[in-house]
């Protein structure tokens, strides 16, 4: 795989995909083809598995498009939904905000000098 050229016009489908093969086209599934999944890579051939991985810019966005899209069908799409959307939303907020204002809390932290 390597650096092979992505499909570069934005909004098309992936060059893997076939309507006639793979039917409905789903966002979150990867068309390519398909490889050993990490875990069950061997300790020895991790190097290999690597080496086989698309490193493109291009392939790490469609890969965080592909996550994004598998958890809004099972969290964010369903019809009876619970509250982990919610919840993870107010998590990931809250651990942002506490991330970036971070180093205002170390320097206002109160130390007992005796």
């Amino acid at each position: 795989m390597g650096w092979e050229t992505p499909n570069w016009r934005i909004g098309d489908y992936p060059s893997q995909y076939n309507q006639k093969v793979h039917g409905p086209y789903d966002p979150a599934r990867f068309y390519g083809k398909p490889d050993t999944p990490l875990a069950e890579v061997k300790v020895g051939e991790l190097g290999s598995w690597l080496s086989r991985r698309n490193f493109h810019p291009r392939a790490m966005i469609q890969c965080a498009s592909r996550a994004t899209w598998r958890w809004r069908h099972k969290y964010v799409f369903p019809v009876r939904s619970n509250a982990a959307f919610l919840y993870q939303f107010i998590f990931c907020t809250s651990m942002f905000y506490y991330v970036i204002n971070y180093k205002k809390f170390t320097d206002h932290a109160h130390y007992k000098y005796h």
